[in-house]
């Protein structure tokens, strides 16, 4: 749609055809309704209309535009600057006889209009960045780092970032500087500290004193301090922190939009530091649980060699749902009692029930010399939980007679386990019994097993015999195979053996183990046995 021409450009338009149209104060171009002057070659002021005479009293006719105009009124480009409170844009139009006619476009709107949306797109930039720094961490220290450095790139001459716990951590940043430290200070003698501690609404800027800001809140060379901010980190529900700014008198003070920035600047701030210190207590919590849950350390038997290995279904679990125990005998000559178990399931809730088997048996090691009476006591404690997994074990009693190992071993519901001989013989165990925590009554059948030296029982679960693998990827490894590995480690030490058979069992399932994984050996080892100083880890022996 063509533009429809206003006054002044009809005004100009003629001005190129007659500038005798200037003369008389009712003509169009002395109507228009934005100021416009026109200068003559000379630099002299030649007419000014209406609008432009209420803008610069001065420019009259014959005065030098130098003495009544500002200094950026010049040149033959669009030029712009400020007359009286508001802002003009000054275009210049060459005239016929050497002029220029300039009009001038008051701006101010458009220029605060623009400012504005600066300002937003600066402050939207600002706490984008802020927001994909912080997230970028689940440390709670460096998040108080990027907090403070954010803090004095973009709000603030110095920046403290107060965080949580007792004694309370912070960070101190200027443009150089960057320091932790303790707030050894208390908080009362910043006005609004407490309370921004405490979560409450800041206290606006205005109404604190710079004079009264303590020393040491004020970095080293930081000079004098011309304003303060002092806002909350509103965490998840609960105060995380606060948030302290200082700026130098030579910086312009803070005001309402600055103090708005900056608590949109401390929300961020806040949520980040609340996730990164709910991630360290839950972490904490987890490391916690997950060493009760863990494989423990053999506790290696006088004359006996044992060793284990132990790997969850996934890369990502350090628990699951296979599990290990060897419990001492009291006395020299006594029965040590050996478990290995297979909980129904994978991952964090097979391991909590794992737990809780570990947990009963160890209190059930009084009646250790009754395979059966421990089987059916376990299972009466695991009914009684609302859980609905149930568990594969086998108990072995171990006890050193001589240069043999006399084991006596039960299986609930679980893999038999197998004896290789020195000659690399491999025998089955004939003990057979029901899985615990499925059925109200259970049955087991114990058997006795001699080790000679260099003879050892294997324990283990079926995360080996069903690793599925092979050429196509779905074949069992099955228990065959397991024979024939272990006939092939005969004689070996009970660490190498038990070495070997995680290796081919990882081997044949490669990256996809289907399910946790856990092996015990016991050997009777071949000579004088070496117990490992202080009784732990996988014992030596010489041949």
């Amino acid at each position: 749609m063509a533009r429809t021409p206003g006054p002044e450009s009809a005004a100009v338009t003629s001005l190129h055809r007659d500038p005798q149209l200037l003369v008389g104060d009712e003509t169009p171009w002395h109507a228009a309704a934005v100021p416009s002057l026109v200068i003559d070659r000379l630099g002299a002021v030649e007419a000014a209309n209406a609008r432009s005479r209420e803008l610069l009293p001065a420019a009259l006719p014959g005065a030098p535009i130098a003495d009544t105009a500002p200094g950026w009124l010049s040149g033959t480009s669009p030029v712009s600057g400020v007359l009286g409170d508001r802002v003009f844009t000054a275009h210049p139009v060459r005239l016929p006889d050497g002029g220029t006619c300039w009009w001038l476009i008051d701006d101010t709107d458009v220029t605060a209009a623009r400012s504005d949306l600066d300002r937003a797109r600066a402050r939207t930039e600002f706490l984008t960045e802020a927001s994909d720094e912080l997230l970028g961490s689940l440390n709670l220290q460096r998040c108080m780092e990027i907090a403070a450095r954010l803090a004095v790139r973009h709000l603030a001459d110095a920046a403290w970032v107060v965080g949580p716990g007792e004694p309370q951590p912070v960070v101190v940043a200027t443009a150089d500087v960057l320091q932790h430290d303790l707030l050894d200070h208390p908080p009362e003698d910043v006005l609004g500290l407490r309370e921004a501690l405490l979560g409450f609404p800041p206290v606006p800027s205005r109404w604190l004193d710079p004079s009264g800001v303590p020393r040491w809140l004020v970095p080293e060379g930081f000079g004098e301090v011309g304003s303060v901010v002092v806002t909350p980190l509103p965490g998840h529900a609960v105060a995380t922190g606060a948030l302290i700014l200082l700026r130098r008198p030579a910086s312009p003070r803070f005001s309402g939009e600055d103090e708005g920035a900056a608590r949109l600047f401390a929300a961020r701030v806040g949520v980040a530091m609340s996730a990164a210190r709910m991630f360290a207590q839950q972490a904490s919590v987890t490391d916690t649980l997950t060493r009760e849950l863990l494989p423990p350390v053999l506790h290696q038997l006088p004359g006996v060699e044992m060793a284990a290995r132990y790997r969850p279904a996934s890369d990502t679990d350090r628990v699951g749902g296979d599990f290990y125990d060897v419990h001492p005998s009291d006395t020299e000559d006594g029965e040590s009692l050996v478990v290995l178990g297979d909980v129904c399931g994978k991952g964090l809730e097979a391991a909590v029930l794992t737990g809780r088997i570990r947990s009963t048996l160890r209190a059930l090691l009084p009646m250790a010399a009754d395979h059966l009476r421990m089987l059916q006591l376990l299972n009466s404690a695991l009914l009684s939980t609302e859980h609905t997994r149930f568990a594969t074990m086998v108990l072995g009693s171990v006890s050193r007679h001589h240069a043999d190992v006399r084991l006596r071993l039960t299986s609930a519901g679980h893999l038999p386990p197998l004896v290789v001989r020195g000659d690399g013989r491999v025998e089955e165990v004939p003990t057979r019994g029901s899985l615990v925590g499925a059925m109200t009554e259970i049955e087991a059948e114990s058997a006795e097993v001699v080790l000679g030296p260099g003879d050892t029982c294997v324990l283990y679960t079926d995360g080996i015999t069903e690793a599925r693998g092979g050429p196509f990827g779905t074949d069992f490894f099955g228990e065959d195979r397991l024979r024939r590995t272990l006939a092939e480690c005969a004689g070996m030490p009970a660490d190498a053996l038990v070495e070997r058979v995680q290796m081919v069992a990882a081997e044949w399932a490669g990256r996809s183990p289907s399910d946790d994984l856990a092996v015990l050996a016991i050997t009777a080892p071949r000579g004088q046995h070496l117990t490992a100083v202080g009784g732990h880890g996988p014992g030596r022996y010489t041949a």
